[in-house]
């Protein structure tokens, strides 16, 4: 069976911001990349039906991971701001477990509980809960979507990805969910002048920086 590695995040584009890079290298390399988001984004266009939000942001995920290589994606299909209050009824955890052990994965990235949304600190906490009871071990790592500096967990070992080659395609990837047009607006900056930070600091164009947090 070949490598995987599996990112859990909270809603559609969750997983470009904060590691498409490094997802789109890893995919490259031929490792199979897994995406478990936990909504469907449905709360993001008030106006609109919920079920027409959602299937617009499924479409947007489904070209995304195509450009990024993703080889399988898993929508939990949570209420925005419930995860933790449904997990238990929709069973989120053993379908999380179920997930783990399946793939086998020698990498894990989620979301970190620095950040400020709390449907990501609810996807790391649900996460982590059920890898500390599992009898697996592989490297956990932490991701950024909202935060620029990560206070809480920058004494953690961190993974550098030199994502220079891949960089265009997570912006591709990104540029694919059109209907986020407030979230492209006020993140793209950030990712821009991240990955360029993260690269002269290490030595290459653009890089991802990740903590290790388990």
């Amino acid at each position: 069976m070949s490598e995987s590695i599996i990112v859990f995040c909270a809603h559609p584009d969750d997983q470009i911001f904060g590691a498409g890079g490094t997802l789109a290298k890893y995919s490259k390399e031929g490792v199979n990349v897994i995406t478990v988001i936990f909504s469907n984004g449905e709360s993001s266009h008030p106006l609109f039906k919920k079920e027409i939000t959602a299937e617009m942001r499924r479409k947007e995920t489904e070209r995304a991971e195509k450009i990024i290589g993703g080889k399988k994606t898993f929508f939990f299909a949570l209420s925005e701001g419930k995860f933790l209050e449904e997990a238990g009824e929709k069973k989120i955890e053993k379908k999380i477990e179920k997930i783990i052990k399946r793939y086998k994965p020698s990498k894990i990235f989620t979301h970190t509980g620095a950040d400020p949304h709390p449907d990501h600190k609810s996807v790391e906490t649900l996460v982590l809960d059920v890898f500390d009871s599992m009898k697996f071990y592989c490297d956990v790592y932490s991701f950024d979507v909202w935060n620029f500096l990560n206070i809480k967990e920058v004494a953690a070992p961190k993974l550098i990805v030199d994502v220079s080659k891949t960089f265009k395609k997570k912006i591709k990837a990104l540029k694919c969910f059109k209907s986020q047009k407030m979230a492209l607006i006020s993140l793209m900056g950030n990712v821009y002048v991240k990955a360029i930070s993260h690269g002269l600091k290490h030595h290459c164009k653009f890089a991802e920086v990740f903590y290790k947090i388990r």
